[in-house]
């Protein structure tokens, strides 16, 4: 099983000379765990797409410490950027950006635009200086999967890999990826739903369109299934949760207080907001997959405004067959 290591600076140290040796090293951020390898190295950013059995096409976030990091990366720095960034980082929010020649393109999936953020994470930040450069990196799941929000799921997603390290950041505090902006071109658009709400975005560039991707895209995480536990899962609204459970076989039922579940089927109440809903779905999605039962069975939750939109969008990834 991959090896957990507690959050100190020995195990920082020792992770960041296992990323220049041309390592992989998983880690804590503030939305879910990574898997990370040096950008600048693409014999190592390749092990990530084989460990994670990904799609080459699929491109990877490039995690920075800072604005000057981020331009050693990517090109194509506006105003408009620059305010975004001094306002969302460190924090859960990607920018897409033309990737700099020396980036090699595996690192970028094979595109000319590059993702990247600053992490906000304590864990995480303390890596990127002690590495002194990019550190490429996915969520540490298995490619498809449900993201990782603590160590141990990390471990579980990869107890074939004895040599991998996964630095122990504690659970995620956000606990869904970070918003994706493309600003590339000339209109700024959102590409992936994430913890910066469209509300948030609004604010700060004006009205922003939203072009959710239906198959892979330029930016991470934009399969049409993605997020998804192994059980057959489906979204079912609270009126008709009853009747849902009355039929099918024995499920676990990810819902809310005061829904009518019978004592035959599993149980995981989550949060009535959206924050503490974030922070616990993808621990209650895996905590389903491992419960015995047949299927997954989720209360649709009745907000689509603030961070609930990503959350709609992370559910209907995850249960689309």
């Amino acid at each position: 099983m991959a090896a957990i290591l507690p959050y100190s600076d020995a195990s920082i140290d020792l992770a960041a000379a296992e990323l220049r040796s041309g390592s992989v090293v998983a880690f804590a951020t503030e939305t879910v765990y990574g898997l990370g390898a040096d950008t600048f190295n693409p014999d190592a950013i390749a092990k990530i797409y084989e460990l994670k059995r990904r799609p080459m096409g699929n491109p990877l976030i490039a995690h920075v410490i800072d604005l000057a990091s981020a331009k050693r990366v990517s090109s194509g720095w506006t105003r408009r950027s620059m305010n975004l960034i001094s306002a969302c980082w460190p924090g859960p929010l990607t920018i897409i950006l033309p990737r700099r020649p020396e980036v090699p393109a595996i690192a970028a999936g094979g595109y000319d635009t590059i993702a990247v953020r600053s992490p906000r994470h304590r864990l995480a930040r303390s890596l990127l200086y002690a590495c002194g450069g990019a550190i490429s990196a996915p969520s540490a799941n298995r490619s498809g999967g449900v993201s990782p929000t603590t160590a141990q799921h990390v471990a579980q997603d990869y107890a074939d890999q004895s040599e991998l390290i996964v630095l122990d950041g504690g659970p995620c505090t956000l606990g869904i990826e970070s918003t994706v902006v493309d600003l590339s071109e000339s209109k700024p658009v959102v590409r992936r739903l994430g913890a910066v709400t469209i509300e948030r975005l609004s604010e700060l560039l004006g009205p922003i369109e939203v072009d959710m991707a239906v198959a892979q895209s330029m930016s991470p995480g934009s399969s049409i299934r993605h997020y998804a536990p192994k059980l057959p899962a489906a979204i079912v609204d609270r009126e008709a949760l009853a009747q849902n459970l009355a039929s099918g076989g024995r499920a676990a039922v990810i819902c809310f207080a005061n829904s009518d579940v019978p004592s035959n089927h599993v149980r995981l109440e989550m949060p009535q907001d959206s924050d503490g809903y974030a922070a616990g779905m993808y621990d209650a999605l895996r905590r389903a997959d491992e419960s015995g039962c047949e299927r997954i069975v989720i209360e649709r939750p009745l907000s689509q405004h603030g961070l609930w939109s990503a959350i709609h969008d992370r559910l209907r990834r995850a249960t689309t067959m």
